[in-house]
């Protein structure tokens, strides 16, 4: 039974004005349904509490806000195909690429919130939020985070040529030269650009950055000794690195990574550096508390199988599994961190 007029007078602790009027009848017969209640010995619930929800009973759409191919797409269709497997329900993954990820985080915010439309939210939708000052969604209202799924260290390589093997080194060598070494990156803004833009002002050394449409052309650039050095996600490098073509300084996260065991963090040459890429589920705000935590409770388990973890490395992700508020927490930290980054770099797209 619905009773709008009782949450508001009991909440307020103020009566309805007319007795007699719809909203008082509505509130006589809760209290008439509780005393038949507990004649009968039945406990009794506010109207405002409802069973959990039949769900899924219907197909379940994850958008994935980048292309085929990409991490995003990848663990989604991961995600997907678990929830199918362990539900019976077809998961579709919708692949709503462009604009940095704002056009499918657009189309979900405004989805109905009954857990049938899921985002795969990244730490670019992070940057995006500090970024673009005219989204038409806010990542930390319009969502309610499920799951954090795992995390993507960066690793910072440079030429060969450059003359630090060390993240001390390389410090030292940027302020012995202030302005003459450069980085390249996927373009202003993107994550590699802000690895090192928190990297600069930690350190207080100055580089020139050189932007370039995606991070493959500069990691190339970097090989060929255009530009001295870049941050990038582990598996784009990770070829070049063991050939030798590329050194490898440190990791951008706060452990070392088993990816590359021997590569220690940025860290444990400047305390306090951190920049992770991740990857986190999100249903659009107000989805029922019953369905998040269902969701929440089959990727934790999922994230707990040899066979995920084994195809997150592939993308070079590492397993996490959160509950809910620490997702939330922890979007709220990262778009609180990355203001900074993004207003000491000057970045900003109208």
């Amino acid at each position: 039974m619905k009773c709008s007029a009782w949450q508001s007078w009991s909440m307020s602790g103020r009566y309805p004005r007319n007795i007699f009027s719809p909203s008082f009848t509505c509130v006589a017969a809760w209290l008439l349904a509780a005393a038949l209640a507990a004649a009968a010995g039945t406990p009794v619930r506010a109207a405002s509490t409802k069973a959990a929800p039949d769900y899924p009973n219907k197909p379940i759409r994850i958008i994935a806000t980048a292309a085929p191919g990409s991490g995003p797409d990848i663990l989604s269709r991961l995600v997907g195909q678990k929830l199918t497997d362990a539900w019976g329900q077809q998961v579709v993954i919708d692949n709503r690429a462009g604009a940095t990820g704002t056009i499918g985080a657009e189309i979900a915010s405004r989805a109905a919130p009954d857990g049938y439309t899921l985002m795969m939210a990244t730490s670019l939708h992070a940057i995006v939020h500090n970024v673009f000052p005219n989204l038409k969604y806010d990542l930390l209202k319009d969502f309610a985070p499920i799951s954090l799924l795992g995390s993507v260290p960066f690793l910072l390589v440079v030429n060969p040529s450059v003359p630090a093997k060390s993240v001390s080194e390389l410090i030292a060598l940027a302020k012995a030269k202030p302005g003459e070494l450069r980085f390249g990156s996927g373009g202003s803004g993107s994550p590699p650009h802000l690895c090192a833009e928190i990297f600069k002002t930690l350190t207080g050394i100055n580089m020139v950055h050189v932007p370039y449409k995606s991070v493959t052309p500069a990691i190339t650039e970097v090989m060929g000794g255009q530009v001295h050095l870049v941050f990038a996600v582990i598996p784009a490098v990770l070829p070049m690195v063991k050939s030798g073509r590329l050194r490898p300084l440190g990791v951008s996260s706060t452990k070392r990574t088993p990816l590359v065991p021997d590569v220690p963090t940025i860290a444990e040459s400047v305390p306090g550096y951190e920049y992770i890429g991740w990857y986190g589920l999100v249903a659009p705000a107000g989805a029922r508390r019953e369905i998040i935590s269902r969701l929440n409770g089959e990727l934790v388990k999922a994230l707990r199988t040899p066979e995920f973890r084994e195809k997150l490395a592939g993308i070079g992700a590492e397993p996490l599994g959160t509950t809910p508020q620490e997702f939330g927490s922890f979007m709220r930290e990262e778009v609180r961190k990355l203001a900074k980054a993004v207003k000491d770099s000057g970045t900003r797209i109208d």
